[in-house]
């Protein structure tokens, strides 16, 4: 019996049959997440319900060295949960009990496979909600989240996924259950949860999560502003941050990007603007009502500026945002998602080189992306099938990934770097570093099964790597250790 047959068997003695899928056409459901382009049918899927079915699953893959990869909603958009061929996906998202929402305490416990905005849902009631809100918040998982530290458009003022995760119960790659993390404010130890969150299911598989509940604010006020184009929607942004206020979220858009979420949701954004700001301020009233009085006044070069006379007119606003991704395919047939970091104040440059770029590959590119914290997120337009547009896109959007390093910033903000950008990852970091980063994987995964192949380009083996790049020649005398 071969290794993968074995942890087959394994599964169905612990699984129900409808929880162990081997059959290729269903497995094929399977084969990416949301970056479609990259595809892998797994040798196995199984739906566990509860964490000791996760880690007897792990512990058989460990047993029998057979790959495992960690999936929740499939949405990712890096290629971070694409399967193994010869491996297990462990799919999370039967587990998806909210387990507890303490509102004294200012937590919730829930499951991985819970979706994002559930977790608000079951708050709402107390006041209070989960601030990480990624555009697929309705869809996404917690689990997800947590395995790629995501982001969202309220992450400007209240940061990303790992400043809301305060445990996390996970199992290791050889099929222990353990808790990382706790309710002490600064608990002893290596920071391990830190760790995990954004390690991309390398490290393990999360099957519980303690999340910080945010109280909901006093007053929330929703603008949209329309401008000549992104040069002066950027120096908009840049003069709001400059003022010293902190929005709740700075989202832009561009004229190809609001065309698209016009076709696909009728948000009625200003006709003919090349560029729209969601500008959102949340907070005590009497704080709201004067940074709305000097973002108004600094969104002077804007030709429209609307503001949400209510909860329904705010989520119109919204709504064109939130539909961006899925809306490019209303005017384009496939597109590549690309996620690049740059210093706010470099927006306009990038934008401008961006144009550029698209005007002499005759690629189109539509831009939507978090402004406040310089966060973009290029569409890079193509019809796959049309000979050659797939290969120029990849270059177009490997060039903008240049231009954020070239700035300062980063490959990704927050969709993670997974197989899709492991090959840029050397753009951004040393030989040196990238085994400091294997040599942590390596402690908790000597055996390279968990989620292989993703986020480094050219993974070594664990006895492979380096652990001196300077060592001393001698050890230090015994005086010298403290």
């Amino acid at each position: 019996m071969d290794a993968l047959a074995a942890v087959t068997k394994h599964a169905r003695a612990l699984l129900p049959e409808r929880a162990v899928i081997t059959d290729r056409a269903r497995l094929r459901t399977y084969d990416c997440d949301g970056l479609t382009h990259h595809r892998v049918v797994p040798g196995l899927v199984v739906l566990p319900e509860t964490a000791e079915q996760v880690a007897s699953v792990v512990a058989a893959c460990a047993r029998h060295r057979v790959p495992f990869v960690a999936r929740g909603s499939g949405t990712g958009l890096s290629g971070g949960a694409l399967p193994h061929a010869a491996g297990v996906l462990i799919v999370t998202s039967r587990l998806r009990r909210i387990l507890a929402v303490r509102p004294a305490d200012e937590r919730a416990v829930v499951e991985p496979g819970v979706i994002n905005l559930d977790v608000t849902r079951a708050a709402a009631p107390y006041g209070y909600h989960y601030a990480p809100d990624p555009s697929s918040r309705q869809i996404c998982s917690i689990g997800g989240n947590v395995a790629e530290n995501s982001g969202g458009a309220h992450c400007l003022k209240y940061g990303f996924t790992a400043g809301h995760v305060v445990a996390a119960d996970l199992v290791t790659p050889d099929g222990d259950l353990v808790t990382l993390g706790g309710e002490a404010p600064d608990a002893p130890g290596y920071d391990l949860l830190g760790t995990v969150v954004g390690a991309e299911g390398t490290l393990g598989v999360v099957t519980s999560v303690t999340v910080r509940l945010t109280r909901d604010p006093e007053a929330v006020t929703t603008l949209l502003a329309a401008f000549p184009g992104t040069d002066d929607a950027g120096a908009a942004t840049s003069a709001i941050i400059a003022a010293g206020i902190v929005p709740a979220a700075i989202e832009m858009m561009d004229a190809l990007a609001i065309e698209a979420a016009e076709a696909a949701v009728a948000c009625g954004y200003p006709p003919g603007a090349g560029a729209v700001l969601i500008i959102e301020l949340d907070g005590p009233a009497a704080d709201v009502h004067a940074e709305l009085a000097t973002v108004t006044r600094l969104c002077a070069s804007a030709t429209e500026l609307r503001i949400a006379a209510d909860a329904a007119e705010r989520e119109l606003i919204w709504t064109g945002r939130r539909s961006a991704f899925a809306a490019v395919g209303r005017i384009s047939p496939d597109y590549i998602v690309q996620d690049g970091v740059i210093p706010r104040t470099a927006l306009p440059e990038v934008l401008r080189a961006i144009t550029t770029l698209a005007a002499d590959t005759g690629v189109r590119v539509a831009n939507v992306f978090h402004a406040g914290d310089g966060n973009l997120h290029p569409l890079v337009l193509f019809d796959a099938a049309v000979p050659g547009q797939e290969d120029r896109a990849e270059d177009v959007s490997g060039a903008i990934l240049d231009l954020c390093v070239t700035h300062g910033g980063s490959i990704t903000g927050e969709h993670g770097v997974g197989v899709d950008k492991a090959k840029y990852l050397p753009r951004m970091f040393t030989d040196a570093d990238l085994d400091t980063m294997q040599l942590v994987r390596c402690a908790f995964d000597p055996a390279g099964i968990a989620n292989p192949g993703k986020i480094f380009p050219t993974p070594r083996l664990c006895g492979e790597i380096p652990r001196t790049h300077h060592a001393a020649t001698e050890p230090p005398a015994a005086a010298e250790i403290f």
